[in-house]
């Protein structure tokens, strides 16, 4: 499907970083970026702009925190036309952690936030909006959401900023096409201003999926990752969304070889992608976390397997 105002924004080095507490190689981010450029993908996002009081550096790698000048050594010499973007969470970053636009090579400035947190959000985007930014706000565990809390966060987002794309991120990989329906209606309801975007995990195999059911109800900024690199069960997968556009611009070389030569290589290190766990938080509509801890118990650990044990622990049975 090819529409000019459709844009793919690859989320790799951000999401992916929630398995690895932020801990990329230099040179491998480098190197992902350096084929991403050459993909034609709109945007890159490489990396959280959140506060160190919130996050141990000691702990953390440098792409939770994805300073300015790491940016500037990942780009140079590399030629690129696409928008380069950082994540601040809203409740896990503040106004002072963004410095002007004319220091910096960040383009757009991805504000993610939970429906009680938005006066935050609103107070972030518009902060990067001020300092010359673009900014997203993009509203997580949409699954989780009270009806009328999320209407009137959309109204606020619609009165009291002007950021250009407003996201609905399934945190949890729970929803079907018919729920994606649902919310692209919802938020074309409330925000006039702003286009739509749509961040989907992959915890019951639906991201890709859903991402095209998204672009079919017309919203123009979709998320998609190397091989679905993400947090539990991943993402939408790039290559297969780029595939699917049929859009002239883009080129799959790069990104396969990316995939072999970065991504592969991660998964002697850590697990993402489906498993029974994993199904079995999307389909209950949870949080990820019991099923990440499960993945990381010993083979030898008889809970690991025990996979009616862990529904029963989740509350369904």
């Amino acid at each position: 499907m090819y529409r000019p105002q459709l844009k793919v924004v690859d989320c790799t080095i951000r999401d992916g970083g929630l398995m690895n507490d932020s801990h990329f190689p230099f040179d491998m981010v480098k190197n992902v970026f350096r084929h991403l450029a050459a993909s034609g993908v709109d945007m890159v996002e490489l990396g959280y702009r959140n506060s160190k009081k919130m996050f141990d550096p000691k702990k953390y790698g440098i792409w939770r925190f994805t300073e300015d000048d790491d940016i500037k050594r990942v780009i140079e010499g590399i030629d690129y036309n696409c928008e380069i973007a950082v994540m601040q969470d809203a409740h896990k970053a503040f106004a002072a952690d963004l410095g002007p636009k004319e220091n910096s090579p960040v383009d757009v400035v991805r504000v993610a936030t939970y429906v009680a947190d938005v006066d935050k959000a609103i107070n972030l985007a518009n902060n990067a909006l001020e300092k010359g930014y673009r900014a997203t706000i993009n509203i997580m565990a949409i699954s989780h959401t009270i009806e009328r809390e999320l209407e009137e966060a959309l109204q606020q987002i619609e009165e009291e900023t002007n950021v250009f794309a407003v996201y609905i991120v399934d945190s949890f990989g729970s929803l079907y096409s018919e729920d994606v329906d649902y919310y692209i209606e919802k938020f074309k309801k409330y925000i006039k201003k702003s286009e739509i975007g749509i961040h989907c995990h992959n915890q019951q195999q639906l991201a890709y999926a859903n991402t095209i059911e998204a672009i079919i109800k017309n919203a123009n900024y979709v998320d998609g990752t190397l091989y679905g690199l993400g947090r539990g069960a991943g993402n939408c997968p790039l290559e297969l969304l780029m595939g699917f556009l049929k859009n002239p611009k883009f080129n799959l070389v790069p990104v396969l070889e990316a995939i072999s030569s970065e991504i592969m290589p991660l998964e002697k290190e850590i697990f993402w992608g489906y498993s029974v766990p994993y199904m079995l938080s999307g389909k209950l509509n949870i949080h990820p976390k019991e099923a990440l801890r499960i993945h990381a118990l010993e083979d030898d650990d008889p809970d690991k397997y025990d996979y009616v044990g862990l529904y029963r622990k989740l509350g369904e049975i």
